[in-house]
């Protein structure tokens, strides 16, 4: 068997082994290019410091650059990239996803939360203006297909009250409707005797989970009626004629005989407000911050409580002001007189916006649904009327009560409720935006008092009734929201989210001025006011300063188009075009003056008449 002979000290290293030691080792992701010896494997390759190469540079006979003996890393393929994506996804057990992708959202869903018309548009918009309006209509359709994809997490329904084979659902009485419902519902259900204090007028807060309920012989209180925990009990020793919450369970507004005061929910007196005197009736407008107060002087006031001071005072001019309501859709107050008018105001206007004649007795009652759509009103002419208010100011639907309702109330999906006597009637309609039908009653309650106040609980379906022999919770399914949103109006809240609520309210606080009957007019341009604008400054200039285009200088080379100079040569061309435009109009003036003058000393002949 031969074998290779042993290469000596002094031989000249081989071409082949040189090359090997110049090989750097294999990367794991490198194809192998050399066989190596059977049974033989390298195993992992070794870390080793990355050299900086240099590349060769190109030079004039030769445009080709030489090629690097090192492999470079391997791309991926754009047809393998494709593939990836366009495979289902698969989760860690293998399984296919078979609905892959976002879920659809009808457009009829997502059409609902849009409020930008993309049918109007601008006919003479610039280039900047419309990007600006592409861009707010694209973040407008991402938000109203996220706004309709939340509705899903809204899993509560609203309730409902259907009788069996054609049973009338006013024959249902308050006692059944207990032992249908859970015991939660059931709780909500209760009477408060207090005939010692009474009538009692009553108030929910906008979170619908405290209640306050002031009697006509002083007694106040406040409590969370969900749990029946009493927060505060006082008596004010003086006759209490409304009682309002402000913009959280925390302070409370009662007119009392001779002075408006306001409580915390201690019970302890934090301002006494004299300049609002002898007042009957109080809403507040919790986006504005702003008590309104009706009084037997016959003036409407507006007190901001988040400043204290008083924003506006309006004389009705109707005598004793007893009936008041407001719009939760635009802010506006709605006063009932007794010449049988409603008339709508706010503060921004001495006048009333808008007068209504609804009856031809006094009115005793108004009640405006929370879409602002609808108002219904009752007089001494024991009718009952639905008016629209959307521009028409037209009745919908009449119906003759046998005995006149004394206080109407709407809740939050349009049930319309009113107090007869001892007697609540409630009725219903197709839907939230639909009016109440009046031919067939709802709900029929009879108390054990006169009725002195109505109010429907907000996201419950509860019914609260203030009266002389004390106050009544009633249950009516089917009458509030089911769904709240948290960061509104939250029953849950801590008081930490309620004072970080009320700074947020507070910096979003709506001036005054901006209360009008459509809201939706504040986002146009007044096209009118702005003509007479521009009429009267064309008047005290004496020229059209808009007519022409403005004058843009040409830069020029070598340092002569600084800003300075640019300026300069602008405002050079306007003096000129100003001087020529007074020029002209001060002939024009003279040559009018001097049409208009006759000379002195020459008599009138009969042949002026001629003369053009």
């Amino acid at each position: 068997m031969e074998t290779a002979p042993e290469a000596s000290r002094d031989a000249p290293p081989k071409k082949d082994k040189f090359l090997a030691k110049k090989k750097k080792a294999r990367r794991y992701w490198e194809e192998e290019t050399t066989p190596t010896a059977a049974g033989v494997s390298l195993g992992p390759p070794r870390k080793k410091k990355r050299k900086r190469e240099l590349r060769p540079q190109n030079t004039k006979n030769t445009h080709t650059p030489n090629k690097s003996h090192i492999s470079k890393k391997p791309q991926v393929p754009k047809k393998r990239r494709e593939r990836r994506n366009l495979e289902p996804q698969r989760s860690l057990s293998g399984a296919q996803d078979p609905f892959p992708g976002p879920a659809p959202v009808p457009v009829s869903v997502a059409q609902k939360f849009r409020r930008i018309d993309k049918s109007r548009k601008l006919p003479h918009a610039k280039s900047k203006t419309r990007s600006r309006l592409e861009v707010a209509e694209t973040e407008e359709e991402e938000i109203s297909v996220k706004a309709a994809r939340s509705q899903l997490l809204l899993a509560e329904e609203p309730g409902f009250l259907e009788g069996e084979d054609g049973e009338d659902t006013a024959k249902i009485l308050q006692a059944d409707i207990v032992e249908a419902v859970d015991i939660a519902s059931a709780a909500k259900h209760f009477d408060l005797n207090l005939r010692q204090f009474g009538p009692y007028r009553l108030n929910y807060s906008r979170t619908g989970r405290h209640l306050a309920f002031g009697g006509r012989r002083g007694h106040v209180a406040a409590l969370d009626w969900v749990t029946k925990r009493l927060m505060c009990e006082i008596n004010v020793m003086e006759a209490v004629r409304d009682i309002r919450f402000l913009h959280s369970e925390a302070l409370l507004a009662v007119a009392q005989n001779r002075w408006l005061h306001i409580y915390d929910n201690q019970g302890i007196e934090l301002h006494c407000i004299r300049r609002c005197d002898r007042v009957t009736r109080l809403e507040f407008l919790p986006f504005h911050f702003l008590l309104a107060t009706a009084s037997e002087t016959g003036f409407l006031t507006y007190l901001d409580v988040s400043v204290g001071k008083i924003v506006a005072a309006l004389n009705a001019r109707a005598g004793r002001l007893s009936v008041m309501t407001q719009n939760p859709y635009n802010a506006v107050i709605h006063l009932g007189h007794s010449n049988g008018t409603v008339s709508l105001w706010s503060p921004a206007v001495k006048d009333p916006l808008a007068k209504i004649l609804c009856h031809r007795g006094g009115v005793r009652a108004v009640a405006v649904d929370s879409t602002g759509t609808h108002m219904a009103t009752s007089g001494l002419d024991h009718q009952l009327k639905i008016f629209d208010l959307r521009g028409t100011f037209q009745p919908l639907s009449t119906r003759t009560l046998p005995q006149g309702a004394g206080h109407l109330a709407f809740s939050q999906r349009g049930l319309l409720a009113a107090g007869m006597g001892d007697v609540v009637n409630i009725w219903a309609g197709q839907g939230k935006a639909s009016p109440p039908s009046l031919e067939q009653t709802y709900l029929t309650h009879r108390l054990s008092g006169h009725v002195h106040g109505l109010q429907f609980c907000p996201f419950e379906d509860v019914l609260g009734v203030g009266h002389s022999g004390g106050v009544t919770s009633m249950l009516v399914p089917g009458a509030a929201e089911p769904n709240f949103d948290g960061l509104e109006s939250n029953p849950y809240r801590s008081r930490k989210q309620r004072q970080e609520w009320e700074v947020k309210a507070l910096l979003e606080k709506v001036p005054a001025d901006l209360i009008c009957l459509d809201p939706r007019a504040l986002a146009e341009v007044d096209v009118i006011s702005l003509e007479q604008e521009k009429k009267e400054r064309i008047e005290r200039l004496g020229y059209d300063p808009e007519a022409k285009a403005p004058f843009q200088p040409r830069p020029k080379q070598k340092g002569r188009s600084s800003t300075a100079s640019l300026v300069k040569r602008k405002r050079k061309v306007m003096d000129e075009e100003h001087r020529d435009k007074v020029r002209q109009s001060l002939e024009q003036q003279l040559q009018k003056q001097e049409k208009a003058a006759k000379p002195m000393g020459v008599w009138p002949s009969a042949l002026d008449r001629f003369v053009r």
